[in-house]
């Protein structure tokens, strides 16, 4: 959760709030009449009006997911011959390898087809590259080693469109390879046995964005259904068996991989999470359990203020449920240890290999966490101190102490933080042996809408060793001494490409609500709309002019609890990520929130609870706290003042000011904005300072050497504490009195 007055870094640009349905929009009769026809809220028909299911038939064929149906298999490209290949192998008893890519999408596409292979008697194996060793895609190396196994068939998952060279080398030396994939293609398509990729340009399958395990699903469809006409049996009873076996992976890798949940996807999706609820799979029901286990810093709001251990309760399996807590954790594998533990976890019939593989993996995720917030803090600051935000579009960090394993997840944060694509690149490992321009960087980017990054990568090509990916996500390799040439072709690229509006960030709503709309209830009728993902995202709400009644810490300080109140009625918001240390307003402020609607449970008590995606001050604050801003410029330009309005300050406020930003610097906070500063100073002290007696104040203890003050911008500060043993005489200070003089009441 970001704020936009208070951010770690000061070029983080503030996020606008769009509304999908507006207050003004004119469609409360259509919103009532298919509320009143479906028994629905008005909340939720909104929702799917938004979505763009406004009759009753239409609204409730979308929450039934009654008019999708599974393509033929068949219509993608290439998809008879890899049908036949793999059949063949399957005849002969040849030795088949699975091989794939280290992330969720590779992972759960790897465990779905070998499973099938081996249900079919396959002499199967898999092979999935390790990240730091070999890196993304097939290899050479690897090639050698499985056919030295005796390997004869090759398919791959999730990866190989881009392998032309490597596909040519393994056929060469005997071994055949089948590609599926679904990251875009270049011109030039590998001379496989097949290549069945969704994304080909002349493919006549009607659905293009099918995951790398979606692929693999429509793969052993075809199977199954060759199999099945063989056999003469039905083709609908084949596809269901698949289905039934395969959706839960399939749904977890589609969600993963941050596909659109239209069209097929949403009807695989929706049968994979009621198939992850039915706990057929030890591995994931292992998982599923140690992830709805409460976290070790982040219990439930009635948790944290409670003795009582909380007992773990197996959570709903909702695709957000599977966004953010499974797949971070099967990801993490791959990151930063070997994927190879996680395709395991779901290969295994043991309960308690099951029951360990996910424990294991709990824990490799949370060393993942440690090295992502230490690569984070690392990024920021460079960015703050290198990138030049007037004219470069695209951010581009090296580094030699980065572990590329996480630096995607990195590029995501800095790219939602600034709105601006990034580039992180990692030489990990390499500065021991001291720099060459030909030490190879691996770099993961993330882009925005507006700029295709596949595209301004191959404007880039003649500057990389390699590299491929999605619109918005790429992978690639640059040499050391390409790398100044690669950040500035590819700003070039973005200058010319990239509009203005495309880099302010905007986070989209779909509606304003008050606070009486916000019932349990609704929240549990949310439901109905899942599963939730791009193209049928998380609703997220707008909730003006609410009143802060209590700002609380959870987690140690990491993540901060409020209590929100509107026209009588309360409720607990969290911002997840937001320290309660630099959360910028306090109690009694008005303020207006976007956020998600959700459940807290706790000890069997149900609540609504809000989780909160970004704050701001409620219009008349904001325009009270900019005025007060506007005052401060005119005094200090040597306006008159009166008493009233209470600028002058006094050695107690001096003393309150001055231990509370000694308190945080020692705490090792010694960026704060104003804002958080005030909120700060009056959470803590005896008497009420404003913003404009507060910002005199610091200069004056600036211009008296009790503190080194660093304006970063007008709105944010670096402090550091000055130590003297010579008692400080304010009287001495020349702002102090000048700003005596200003006041019409003290003048004489």
């Amino acid at each position: 959760m970001h704020t936009n007055q208070e951010t770690p870094a000061s070029h983080a640009r503030p996020k606008n709030w769009r509304l999908r349905y507006p207050t003004d929009c004119g469609r409360e009769a259509e919103v009532a009449a298919l509320a009143q026809a479906l028994n629905l809220s008005p909340l939720t028909a909104k929702l799917l009006i938004n979505r763009g299911y406004a009759t009753p038939d239409e609204a409730n064929a979308f929450i039934r997911n009654e008019t999708t149906l599974l393509h033929d298999p068949f219509l993608l490209d290439d998809m008879a011959a890899a049908v036949a290949r793999i059949e063949l192998a399957l005849e002969r008893g040849e030795r088949i390898v699975v091989y794939g890519d280290y992330d969720v999408d590779g992972v759960t596409a790897v465990s779905t087809l070998y499973l099938y292979l081996q249900s079919r008697g396959a002499d199967v194996h898999y092979y999935i590259p390790s990240r730091s060793g070999e890196g993304y895609g097939l290899a050479r190396g690897a090639i050698d080693r499985l056919a030295a196994a005796g390997t004869r068939l090759i398919v791959t998952v999730d990866t190989g469109i881009t392998a032309i060279e490597e596909t040519a080398y393994a056929i060469s030396i005997g071994v055949d390879v089948v590609i599926t994939d679904h990251h875009e293609c270049r011109p030039e398509l590998p001379d496989a046995c097949a290549v069945v990729n969704p994304r080909r340009p002349d493919s006549p399958y009607p659905f293009s964005e099918l995951a790398g395990v979606g692929v693999v699903f429509k793969l052993i469809c075809a199977l199954a259904l060759s199999r099945a006409r063989a056999e003469g049996e039905s083709d609908a009873e084949a596809i269901r068996s698949i289905c039934y076996t395969y959706a839960d992976l399939t749904a977890i890798g589609t969600i993963a991989d941050v596909m659109p949940l239209r069209d097929e996807n949403r009807l695989i999706v929706s049968l994979g999470l009621r198939l992850c609820a039915d706990a057929r799979r030890a591995g994931l029901t292992a998982l599923i359990e140690a992830a709805s286990a409460p976290s070790p810093d982040v219990r439930s709001a009635s948790a944290v203020s409670s003795a009582v251990k909380p007992v773990a309760k197996r959570k709903k399996i909702t695709s957000g449920f599977i966004g953010f807590s499974l797949a971070p954790r099967i990801n993490a594998a791959g990151r930063i240890a070997s994927a190879s533990r996680a395709v395991e976890l779901f290969l295994t019939e043991d309960p308690q290999v099951a029951h360990d593989l996910a424990q294991e993996l709990c824990d490799i995720n949370r060393q993942r966490q440690i090295e992502e917030n230490r690569i984070c803090e690392q990024a920021y600051a460079m960015i703050e101190a290198e990138h030049d935000f007037d004219h470069d579009r695209v951010i581009v960090l090296a580094h030699n102490d980065w572990h590329h394993g996480i630096i995607g997840i990195v590029a995501s944060r800095v790219t939602e933080k600034y709105g601006l694509p990034s580039i992180l690149i990692s030489f990990d490992d390499l500065n021991v042996l001291g720099e060459s321009p030909d030490d190879p960087g691996k770099g993961s980017g993330r882009s925005v809408k507006g700029l295709n990054l596949v595209r301004a990568l191959t404007a880039c090509d003649d500057l990389l060793v390699k590299f491929g990916g999605h619109e918005l996500a790429a992978g690639l390799t640059v040499t050391r001494g390409n790398l100044e040439a690669f950040r500035t072709r590819i700003n070039d690229y973005a200058r010319e490409h990239l509009e203005e509006c495309s880099i302010t960030p905007t986070l989209e709503a779909e509606c304003e609500v008050r606070m009486s709309e916000l019932t349990l209830a609704q929240a549990s009728e949310l439901y109905l709309l899942e599963p939730y993902g791009i193209s049928n995202p998380v609703p997220a709400f707008v909730l003006h002019n609410a009143e802060l009644v209590r700002v609380s810490a959870i987690g140690g300080g990491k993540h901060t609890r409020l209590l929100v109140r509107q026209d009588g009625i309360s409720l607990t918001a969290m911002c997840f990520g937001s320290p309660t240390a630099l959360f910028p307003y306090t109690e009694g402020d008005r303020v207006d929130l976007l956020f998600n609607l959700d459940i807290n449970e706790y000890q069997n008590v149900k609540t609504a609870q809000l989780i909160v995606r970004d704050i701001h001050l409620a219009e008349a604050d904001a325009d009270a706290y900019y005025r007060a801003a506007q005052r401060y410029e005119e005094i200090r330009a040597g306006a008159v003042y009166t008493e009233e309005e209470e600028v002058f300050p006094d050695r107690d406020d001096f003393a309150q000011v001055y231990t509370t930003i000694r308190r945080e610097v020692r705490a090792g906070h010694d960026r704060l904005s104003l804002r958080t500063l005030w909120t700060l100073v009056n959470q803590n002290g005896t008497r009420r300072i404003n913003t404009v007696k507060l910002r005199f104040i610091v200069r004056i203890l600036q211009e008296m050497q009790v503190l080194d003050v660093e304006e970063l911008t007008a709105e944010r500060y670096q402090f550091a504490i000055t130590f003297s043993t010579t008692k400080i005489n304010l009287e001495k200070s020349s702002i102090l009195r000048r700003l005596k003089s200003q006041c019409e009441n003290r003048s004489h």
